[in-house]
């Protein structure tokens, strides 16, 4: 009972060690960040493995995109789990016209918002005006018109006055923290889009290196696991691997040690109980005086045979023991009734022979001669 308390234990532990990491991280083509909670993508075990609204798409370029409600697809440039911010770019490589129609507060079904918002100025200018130095948005600009844009009031009425710019749209533009203290000159704003959210709050988890997932899956309620790091799924797998890998081996030298003892503690119960029975009968029916015991010099001068892999017995004998009934084993050793040829095994019969004298077969006392 030890023994099985023992193997179900070990498998139990296996079972909660594993518990914690059913949800592998993920790379979409060859992305140097890893897709993990609070996202999962999009065919996976979504629901058990990222958060509603975080689902990410893998294209079949290898580009990691992320479709955001009411503003389109974007590629993600990269995610960083410590400071929940994402990095995103547009394919096709023109943002800013995608940033003055940008507005993710408008949709609650998005959990991302922007870092901060800035109010720009979007100008038409001639391409002839335009001096060298200055930020053109190149994508939204061809030979003849050059397009700009400014966070400066100031900016945009000295270049409608002096330039005969017009004004395009004044918007308020999502931008990152370093967006926020650029000076007032112009931009072509062609630094990626960053985004954050609030929900999952993993900040505290990603900074102690624990890995954040469902505690519950069903009510959403968030757990830190400890142990995280980038390729700990390969990590986990080769634990894995060795703990399986030592744990089997062990169960079975357990299982085999425990059958090997339980079947010699059977034998020799078997011997006991069968000696406590000729004592028994002994005790209460006495044996004629012929029947009396026989003196160890005579039971030692007995015949004693060694035996083979084949477990060969000599004489008329059985693959058992008579007194025991336990099957012979090779290298076990075995004592014969030089009268009759019946052997039993060595410590069977020593006992047998000391209460009674008489072959416990054939039930033929030695003669004389022979025991002399």
């Amino acid at each position: 009972m030890g023994i099985l308390n023992f193997i179900s234990f070990s498998f139990l532990l296996c079972s909660t060690v594993y518990a914690r990491y059913d949800c592998p991280d993920s790379i979409c083509g060859n992305s140097h960040f890893d897709i993990r909670f609070p996202f999962g993508i999009e065919g996976q075990n979504l629901h058990n493995c990222s958060y509603p609204r975080f689902s990410l798409r893998c294209s079949n370029q290898g580009r990691t995109v992320l479709s955001l409600p009411g503003a389109g697809d974007y590629y993600v440039r990269d995610i960083d789990y410590r400071t929940q911010e994402i990095q995103l770019y547009d394919p096709s490589n023109c943002l800013p016209k995608r940033l003055f129609d940008f507005n993710t507060t408008t949709s609650p079904s998005s959990p991302f918002k922007a870092v901060s918002y800035l109010n720009y100025t979007l100008l038409n200018c001639s391409a002839n005006m335009v001096f060298s130095r200055l930020n053109v948005i190149g994508c939204l600009s061809n030979s003849i018109t050059s397009i700009l844009a400014t966070s400066s009031m100031s900016i945009a009425s000295q270049m409608t006055s002096l330039y005969n710019c017009s004004i395009i749209n004044n918007s308020s533009v999502p931008v990152s923290w370093a967006f926020q203290y650029e000076s007032d000159f112009l931009t072509d704003l062609n630094t990626d889009l960053v985004l954050t959210w609030d929900e999952p709050n993993c900040k505290k988890c990603e900074a102690k290196h624990g890995v954040c997932g469902f505690k519950n899956a069903i009510n959403g309620e968030i757990q830190c696991f400890d142990g995280h790091g980038t390729g700990s799924q390969k990590g986990r797998q080769v634990f894995k691997f060795i703990a399986i890998t030592l744990l089997i081996p062990a169960i079975t030298c357990i299982i085999g040690v425990s059958c090997y003892i339980c079947l010699d503690y059977s034998r020799f119960r078997l011997a006991v109980d069968a000696i406590q029975n000729i004592t028994t009968t002994t005790t209460v029916a006495p044996q004629p005086a012929s029947s009396t015991g026989l003196d160890n010099s005579t039971i030692e001068s007995y015949t004693k045979v060694v035996l083979g892999e084949s477990r060969r017995v000599p004489g008329p004998n059985h693959e058992n023991c008579p007194i025991c009934l336990a099957e012979y084993h090779p290298n076990e050793i075995v004592k014969c009734i030089p009268e009759c040829e019946h052997c039993f095994h060595d410590e069977c019969i020593d006992e047998w022979l000391k209460i009674n004298g008489s072959c416990p077969v054939c039930r033929n006392n030695p003669s004389p001669a022979t025991l002399c």
